[in-house]
């Protein structure tokens, strides 16, 4: 499959999460391809809440397509598959994650993890679907979880010496963007990673040299980092979530590099050095 400009609905395209870092950038690529488009948010036009379902009814109405990123706080996606099936969407691509149908994937997870019962919800609703699982994304050391780390020099995280094939974000748009306008991709589950799995201290090391200020790697305890994170402001339940998620980099579950990006798009996927070169320069984050 190659990117072309074909698209396959004349329908509005509702992207929720359009703020986020996958969602504003899929809005992008839609918008490049001639596209209609709902950006959905609390504050947009198109205002929208996960935990509002009066909200829910009009941004789906009419649309033909949804890009589907769920509050992962609040998870209610199959209930918001069921109003998009009675109010006539054709197509939904659903952002899930790596490894969530390995039911000893992330460590000390439980239940299944919510992004697994949105698949199914959605995979039962009788639309075209196309399944999203990437990996650690590659703008978490820009603009996300490791932002303020790489600010201040160090990055303390419970991840040992495991690897992980960082996939860029523009790559996941471009495959969600890919998914919900051409043909082919229905009944496809991608995951989506990286061409090569690098370690916290290999990526520090090469965001160092981008900036010309060191970035150094810091291995500690499960138990530090969610305090660290509770002293943040985080909740004991999220702080816990997060480490469950970061245990399968630790167990190296996250270094098997995936061809969901070329399998989509006929292309290989982004490395993370080009990430690194078009984000950090000298002097980057500073005040």
């Amino acid at each position: 499959m190659t990117e072309n400009t074909n698209t396959t609905t004349t329908r509005p395209v509702l992207v929720t999460g359009a703020t986020g870092m996958t969602g504003r950038r899929v809005l992008s690529r839609l918008r490049e391809r001639g596209v209609e488009t709902r950006a959905a948010s609390r504050s947009s036009a198109w205002a929208f809440d996960w935990s509002d379902p009066t909200t829910w009814d009009r941004v789906l109405r009419g649309a033909g397509a949804v890009y589907l990123v769920q509050n992962d706080l609040d998870p209610r996606t199959p209930e918001f598959v069921q109003r998009a099936v009675a109010l006539g969407v054709d197509r939904i691509v659903q952002l899930s994650a790596r490894g969530v149908d390995g039911p000893a994937y992330f460590e000390g997870g439980g239940e299944p993890p919510a992004h697994l019962l949105g698949e199914r919800a959605v995979k039962a609703s009788g639309l075209e679907w196309t399944i999203l699982r990437p990996g650690w994304f590659s703008q978490n050391f820009g603009e996300g979880l490791l932002v303020d780390g790489v600010r201040a020099g160090v990055l303390r995280l419970p991840t040992a010496d495991g690897a992980t094939t960082w996939i860029d974000a523009e790559d996941i748009a471009a495959v969600a963007a890919a998914a919900l306008t051409e043909p082919g991709h229905h009944g496809r589950t991608y995951e989506l990673g990286g061409p090569r799995a690098l370690t916290m201290a290999e990526a520090a090391a090469e965001i160092s040299r981008a900036r010309g200020r060191t970035l150094r790697y810091e291995p500690i305890s499960e138990e530090e980092y969610a305090k660290g994170l509770v002293a943040e402001g985080w909740s004991e339940a999220a702080a816990g979530e997060m480490v469950v998620a970061l245990s399968a980099i630790r167990r190296d579950l996250e270094a098997k590099v995936s061809t969901g990006v070329q399998e989509a798009l006929g292309r290989e996927p982004r490395d993370f050095s080009d990430y690194v070169a078009t984000t950090f320069h000298e002097g980057w984050g500073r005040s």
